[in-house]
């Protein structure tokens, strides 16, 4: 599943598009494809793993959900779930769950969740762990209302660079670890979006699919972890539970 700064470089690949009007709209998403056809692109905005076209009276909402994807100027074999056609190219979105929203989008989106977005409010998201003190934070760092953009990738990073072990409950963390993770979740999501940019992204994963702790040069433990059941990568020695 695309992370949020994942979300963000696509941004930046399409703003060739952005003004732009769309000659054609077909797909195999239920929406409305005629709405769509003929009308210009205003711009692309994200919120965390959600990736917005804006149009003058309605955005289309693109969730890649587990195993989505985007092409420009190629496709698959697969008819796609939409396809956008422009003067200068084409867009191809995959196994996507694609609607058409017609509310203005501050009224759907609270921005100050987003990781990545200028608006974070970092007081919010402890507010909002302080509120669920039994939630674990493999869950938590995956709760899109805390922390939009945040995915197992990250989850996995963040905790083992903090040094938090993932069955830990976020009421159990004394209150100076909860801000490192609330602070760390953003500065590991520009970190991806750097290294991800300049295609080294996985030569810097210290946890995610390691066999090894690189710390304590001990057999890391994989599990499916907490509510979501994702997967977790961790280190038993140096990664510290904290419990109720």
């Amino acid at each position: 599943m695309p992370e949020g700064p994942s979300i963000l470089i696509l941004k930046e690949e399409l703003a060739p598009f952005a003004g732009k009007k769309v000659l054609s709209a077909t797909g195999q998403a239920n929406i409305d494809f005629a709405k769509i056809s003929n009308k210009t692109v205003v711009t692309f905005k994200t919120w965390g793993k959600h990736f917005l076209i804006c149009f003058p009276r309605f955005t289309v909402r693109i969730h890649f959900m587990l195993f989505g994807s985007c092409l420009i100027n190629e496709r698959k074999k697969t008819v796609p779930g939409l396809q956008l056609r422009f003067t200068n190219g084409e867009v191809n979105f995959y196994a996507s769950a694609i609607r058409i929203i017609d509310e203005p989008l501050d009224d759907i989106y609270d921005w100050t969740t987003d990781v990545m977005n200028p608006a974070w409010d970092a007081a919010k998201a402890l507010n909002k762990l302080k509120q669920a003190p039994d939630m674990l934070v493999c869950d938590a760092l995956l709760d899109q209302q805390i922390f939009s953009g945040v995915g197992n990738i990250i989850k996995n990073e963040v905790l083992f660079r903090i040094r938090i072990h993932p069955a830990s409950t976020t009421g159990a963390l004394p209150l100076k670890k909860r801000k490192e993770l609330v602070r760390e979740a953003v500065r590991y999501s520009f970190d991806f979006l750097h290294w991800k940019k300049a295609g080294v992204l996985k030569k810097h994963w210290q946890a995610h699919t390691k066999k090894t702790c690189p710390r304590c040069h001990i057999p890391l433990e994989k599990a499916h972890m907490g509510k979501t059941n994702r997967r977790t990568f961790y280190c038993d020695n140096c990664q510290v539970r904290y419990a109720r």
